[in-house]
């Protein structure tokens, strides 16, 4: 019995590592060769760590393309979006789960029912909003879109509904308003929940192409995802400074998920309120 559970357990942690070998490789690569010069990146076969390291890759990619710009750009609309975001996130998940007004119910199974229509229908109609509204190449023309996610309203809100009742008419007993109630115990108690779904917006807005790519034409509001594509083609087969952009790019979301990978567990395991 015990044999069996012992090599259930080797092939479990076998299966375990290469994955995680697998999905780090590219990564790996990426880096690696953005530390290497032109010939070795080339070189058959392929060296897996580079014979010497050339960091001044990095200093060629960022004079070769205003990335100083596009990372700028990329953080001022992903931390503004995501302030908007855990906003209204957070009011509409309360309003919803503790609130009682008419048509409640109908609304959120309005706004449920969003949840159905596909993106690229979406893009359809944001976009002819923020041209009408005169936002085209704007800097809050990639931010508008992202003020508002039904879905993280909806995962929030079944957080605060797991808050007894208790606790509120012993708030309202002691002549706590609804919004002392929201900031002083909801918000607190649900900490990790709302960690989490600013960290995953931060992520959305950091990686997203489509819409930035849509809605914006000057140099000057490009973000990270499209200037590397518009690097991509004046770059032409210099790989290692590809690769070093490529890198500016991505490295800020694994930094961040390293030192925030606790919350993102808590969040996700976690429940609204202990006890």
């Amino acid at each position: 019995m015990k044999g069996k559970k012992l090599i259930a357990e080797i092939f479990i942690y076998t299966a375990l590592g290469l994955g995680a070998f697998l999905t780090l490789l590219p990564f790996y690569w990426m880096i690696s060769s953005s530390l290497k010069d032109a010939s070795e990146i080339v070189k058959m076969p392929p060296t897996f760590f580079p014979e010497v390291l050339h960091f001044d890759n990095y200093g060629k990619a960022l004079k070769a393309a205003p990335f100083a710009r596009y990372f700028f750009n990329s953080v001022m609309v992903t931390v503004i979006s995501t302030v908007c975001t855990l906003v209204t996130t957070v009011l509409a998940a309360f309003a919803f789960s503790r609130l009682r007004f008419p048509g409640r119910n109908l609304i959120f199974s309005i706004l449920l029912a969003t949840l159905m229509i596909p993106g690229e229908m979406l893009i359809i109609t944001n976009y002819v909003t923020i041209t009408k509204l005169g936002l085209m190449d704007t800097r809050a023309a990639l931010i508008v879109p992202w003020i508002a996610n039904v879905f993280y309203i909806y995962l929030l809100k079944q957080f605060f509904m797991q808050m007894p009742d208790a606790l509120y008419y012993a708030a309202k007993v002691d002549a706590c308003s609804d919004w002392r109630y929201l900031l002083k115990i909801v918000v607190p108690n649900n900490r990790h929940a709302i960690s989490t779904i600013g960290i995953l917006n931060i992520i959305s807005c950091w990686n997203a192409f489509l819409w930035p790519l849509i809605v914006t034409n000057s140099e000057e509001k490009r973000v990270l995802s499209i200037g590397l594509i518009q690097f991509q083609t004046e770059a032409g087969t210099n790989y290692e400074l590809l690769m070093a952009a490529s890198s500016i790019l991505v490295l800020p979301m694994i930094i961040m998920y390293l030192v925030l990978r606790k919350q993102i567990v808590n969040g996700v395991i976690g429940s609204g309120i202990k006890g």
